[in-house]
C-alpha cells in the first residue's frame, strides 16, 4: 500500500534539530518500510522542503541549498518511493475544495497534496500537521510523533 508522505515527515526525517527526527526515523523503519508500504512523493513536498530546511529563521543549523537539492533528489529517486504527479483530475478538485470550503492562501500546499493523493487513490498521509488535512475527511492521517511503536 502507498502511503504518502507531507512535508512535516520529511522534515523530521531529514533536518536533526526538528521535532521528532529519531521517532520519525523509527516510523519510518518500523511502521512503514517495516511493513511493506511504499512512500507516495510528490513534487510540492519536495519544493516546500526544499523552502523549509533552508530557512535560518526556522533553524538554527539550516540545511545549505545543495544539501537539501541532495536530499530531495535522494527521495525522489529512492526505490521505495513512488513519485506521484497531480493529474488534471486533481487539480479540479482542488480548486474545488478551495472555493468549496473557503480554503484560504496558506492552505493552497495542503489541499492540492490531498487532492492529489483522493485521485490517485492514496488513502493515507504519514503527517504531523493533522488541522491541515482534517477537513479532508477521505484520508487517514498518520503522525510519527503519536506512533507507540
Amino acid at each position: 500500500m502507498v502511503k504518502a508522505i507531507d512535508t512535516t515527515f520529511l522534515i523530521q526525517l531529514e533536518v536533526r534539530e526538528s521535532e521528532g527526527h529519531e521517532k520519525a526515523h523509527l516510523f519510518l523503519q518500523r511502521r512503514l518500510l517495516g511493513e511493506g508500504h511504499q512512500l507516495g512523493l510528490v513534487p510540492q513536498v519536495l519544493e516546500e522542503f526544499i523552502h523549509v530546511c533552508t530557512d535560518p529563521r526556522r533553524f538554527e543549523r539550516p540545511l545549505s541549498m545543495t544539501e537539501a537539492l541532495d536530499k530531495a533528489d535522494f527521495w525522489w529517486r529512492a526505490s521505495e518511493v513512488q513519485q506521484v504527479l497531480p493529474s488534471a483530475e486533481a487539480v479540479a478538485l482542488f480548486l474545488e475544495w478551495m472555493r468549496g470550503l473557503r480554503l484560504g492562501r496558506r492552505r493552497i500546499h495542503d489541499t492540492l497534496l490531498a487532492a492529489t493523493c483522493v485521485t490517485t487513490g492514496i488513502k493515507e498521509i504519514v503527517t504531523s500537521d493533522r488541522d491541515g488535512f482534517q477537513v479532508f475527511g477521505d484520508l487517514t492521517l498518520s503522525d510519527p510523533l503519536d506512533w507507540r511503536g
